[in-house]
């Protein structure tokens, strides 16, 4: 059994190794020394996750539950907690202090931070808690429901307070809103997990993409190595990342890399991996958020056109008019969110859903397959004609022209353009690349998280007026603030993000707002300038607010390696 200050010991350690390298070497040792049982959920917890993507479960504890039980465990007011907080700008930070200061007198609580742990040691000895206990007790956290859940939830987060001591509760304060971020994400567990257990990084990474569970991997990498990991597969009903395609600024570029390639319409619509299990079907977004219950009439389609007994399908969801025509992208958000009402909105809001991949079928993994094999299998699969889903057209050609032609149609349909594949390709789980690309008629937008926020004032007063937007550096593992946006905004569109927002605020310093990095906009913009004011190095020009990108989670923001990249192409 392994003490959660072990786990605590080896944040602070990670935290202040600047290189991913040592980082791998330090997890890997860990991993070597903790048992079985504990393999996962260290996986899932140095990440600052409690459950693995794949099974859309989330911990749904906001700031004002863990302050409340911080309250209560450190013997101090809401608002010397909120007091603490605008002046650390970090949860984990401001529980360590609180807890401390319970240690000392109410008068000496401002000045008592001179040093570490208060002058006495007392603030880093450990607690009596095992990771597994930890872990354990979050997930009690995560099934609480119903009447009386809230003030279950605040006593159980007040229990891990007592019982841990601050340090720990530093980080279980951060696991706890999903805030931990040491620099560890997926590249460095999945490294980390083929070095402790001598097996290769490509195959932890093909188990990684077939289960979406480096939890699961890691288990099976120290149960049978090599072996077990080549016996992980695609699952029914366990959704598995999508694959994504990379920009390319012209058809004839594309082409260029790619000789040959296979064309089709890039739908203005939301991607949708369906998956069936007899009579069994369940609908997944891109975030794998379960949206079955919202999209009874896809279900119906589904289990009249798919012919297989069990497959695994991806395609996109798009919201039509009378006449054929996409309807606003919001359209589909507002059917994947529906909870109440369904068959009305069904029928005010129809879908079409257009295919065009699939990863299995009755018992075969078609992931490694080639795009032009995988795309046969499922025209097989497929009764056509079949009402409110189809496969959609594929051109195969060497001749940039034949693209054009088909991109000039798309557009005139009222889509966003075309996609442009490597026939051979297979399907990789999660992975953005060349064998993917995609070409839109403007410049791209890009997708950035908000992490901070001000104020408005005059009409705009008790509204959030304005939005910091970040990119993500994926070397450094840090969010990059890279601009702003606030002109443009309709006041109805405030009161709806200033309510979506409320519950993320973390920090409020005045009219300055930190956010928690949880939600997407895709920002459009006229150019990428040089920028010395922004920590990425760059700013955009005129930025606007195009949507809020719910289907998209933080993971997949553009990083600021995309960002230099679009960069060089423009003065190119």
């Amino acid at each position: 059994m392994t003490q959660f200050s072990e786990f605590t010991d080896l944040c602070i350690q990670i935290e202040s190794i600047p290189g991913s390298l040592e980082m791998t070497d330090v997890f890997a040792e860990f991993l070597k020394n903790i048992d079985d049982d504990e393999l996962a959920v260290s996986c899932y917890m140095v990440m600052g996750e409690i459950f693995p993507a794949w099974t859309g479960k989330k911990l749904g504890l906001g700031p004002n539950l863990l302050f409340s039980a911080l309250s209560k465990a450190a013997g101090i007011s809401l608002d010397q907690i909120k007091a603490l907080l605008r002046e650390t700008g970090d949860i984990g930070e401001t529980t360590y202090r609180a807890l401390c200061a319970d240690k000392k007198s109410q008068s000496t609580f401002s000045s008592f931070f001179d040093t570490e742990d208060g002058g006495d040691g007392s603030c880093s000895a450990g607690g009596r808690l095992s990771i597994r206990e930890v872990y354990d007790r979050l997930k009690e956290i995560a099934d609480a429901s119903g009447k009386g859940a809230q003030s279950q939830k605040i006593k159980s987060l007040q229990y891990l307070f007592s019982e841990s001591s601050p340090i720990e509760s530093k980080y279980i304060s951060r696991i706890a809103l999903e805030e931990l971020r040491i620099g560890i994400g997926e590249g460095i567990v999945r490294d980390s997990i083929a070095k402790a257990f001598d097996v290769p990084v490509a195959q932890v990474e093909f188990a990684f993409m077939v289960t979406n569970d480096l939890g699961e991997v890691a288990a099976a990498s120290k149960k049978g190595g090599v072996d077990a990991l080549s016996h992980q597969h695609i699952q029914v009903n366990r959704p598995v990342k999508m694959m994504l395609a990379q920009v390319t600024n012209s058809i004839e570029g594309a082409f260029a890399e790619l000789n040959e390639a296979a064309i089709e319409w890039k739908f203005d619509g939301a991607r949708l991996q369906i998956h069936k299990n007899g009579n069994d079907i369940s609908l997944f977004t891109r975030r794998l958020e379960n949206v079955t219950n919202s999209m009874p009439d896809v279900v119906k389609a589904v289990l009249e056109a798919v012919t297989a007994e069990n497959a695994v399908l991806d395609g996109e969801a798009v919201a039509i008019d009378e006449s054929g025509k996409p309807r606003p992208f919001q359209d589909i958000l507002r059917r994947f969110r529906r909870k109440y009402d369904v068959e009305n909105t069904s029928r005010d809001i129809p879908i079409s859903v257009k295919l065009f991949d699939l990863l299995y079928v009755d018992g075969v993994s078609y992931i490694e397959k080639p795009l032009i094999e995988r795309r046969k299998k499922l025209s097989e699969i497929i009764k056509p004609g079949a009402n409110g889903i189809s496969v959609d057209d594929l051109e195969i050609t060497n001749d940039p022209e034949v693209a054009a032609e088909i991109y000039r149609q798309a557009i005139a349909a009222g889509h966003e353009g075309i996609m442009i594949k490597n026939p051979n390709s297979p399907y990789s789980p999660g992975k953005r690349g060349k064998n993917w690309l995609k070409k839109k008629p403007v410049m791209d937008t890009l997708d950035l998280v908000v992490i901070g926020g001000e104020w408005g004032s005059g009409k705009r007063k008790n509204k959030i007026g304005s939005y910091v937007l970040a990119c993500y550096d994926n070397v450094k593992n840090v969010y990059l603030e890279i601009g702003r946006v606030g002109t443009g905004l309709s006041d109805e569109l405030l009161d709806a993000l200033t309510e979506q927002f409320s519950e993320l605020i973390e920090v409020e310093n005045g009219v300055t707002l930190k956010i928690k990095p949880e939600v997407v906009f895709e920002i459009a913009f006229e150019e990428i300038q040089k920028s010395p004011n922004y920590p990425a190095g760059y700013a955009l020009r005129f930025p606007r607010l195009i949507s809020v990108r719910e289907d998209k989670t933080i993971e997949e923001i553009d990083t600021l390696e995309k960002i230099e990249r679009m960069y060089q192409g423009q003065k190119e």
